[in-house]
């Protein structure tokens, strides 16, 4: 499958349209889970990214969690990691962005294998951060401390890596069911008598 032109998208309205619905239903979900008690780090951005690089097959797609972030964030505010969740975001973003080729079951364990991979390197990663902004505070400076902070952030990956492990194959279905729609579409549009 070759990478869809803006031109291309254009043509196919659908694609983009699941994508901006899927990356609203992700600003909604992070504006209001607190209030609905989900766990924390519970999040719908990982799954965004994946299903607009999937669809779009184009390189904006790699935008979609930092829009979900920016947008929420300009009702919720941020904390002192902000440097290492919105970087943490753009590198999932532009990791989502090998998925856009795979198709059939490779999608699905493109994935699971995604969901894992996204929910530890931002887990790896924004602990680090709150580890290194604590300047010996919360956590001692030394190796000690850094591993004290991982271990204090395993009930916050927890909600994150099962929700991914379930969201995650479910954004590949919608996008397996988006093309089977495209290809039944065309089909049929094919099979019309010409003018």
């Amino acid at each position: 499958m070759k990478d869809l032109t803006a031109r291309e998208l254009l043509e196919r309205w659908w694609r983009p349209t699941v994508v901006v619905f899927v990356v609203v239903a992700a600003v909604m979900w992070r504006l209001v889970k607190d209030d609905l008690g989900a766990p924390p780090n519970l999040e719908l951005s990982t799954a965004a990214a994946f299903l607009a690089a999937v669809l779009l097959r184009n390189r904006v797609a790699a935008f979609a969690p930092l829009v979900v972030v920016a947008v929420s964030d300009l009702v919720l505010g941020n904390s002192a990691v902000l440097l290492f969740t919105w970087t943490a975001w753009a590198a999932i973003g532009l990791a989502s962005l090998w998925a856009r080729r795979t198709s059939g079951a490779r999608r699905f364990g493109a994935a699971l294998g995604f969901g894992v991979g996204g929910s530890v390197f931002f887990f790896l990663w924004t602990n680090f951060g709150v580890w290194l902004g604590a300047e010996g505070t919360y956590y001692s400076a030394g190796l000690d401390g850094l591993v004290a902070s991982y271990v204090a952030g395993v009930p916050f990956l927890r909600p994150m890596l099962v929700g991914n492990l379930i969201l995650l194959p479910v954004a590949a279905g919608v996008a397996a069911l988006v093309e089977r729609l495209e290809r039944a579409s065309e089909t049929q549009l094919a099979a019309l008598p010409a003018r």
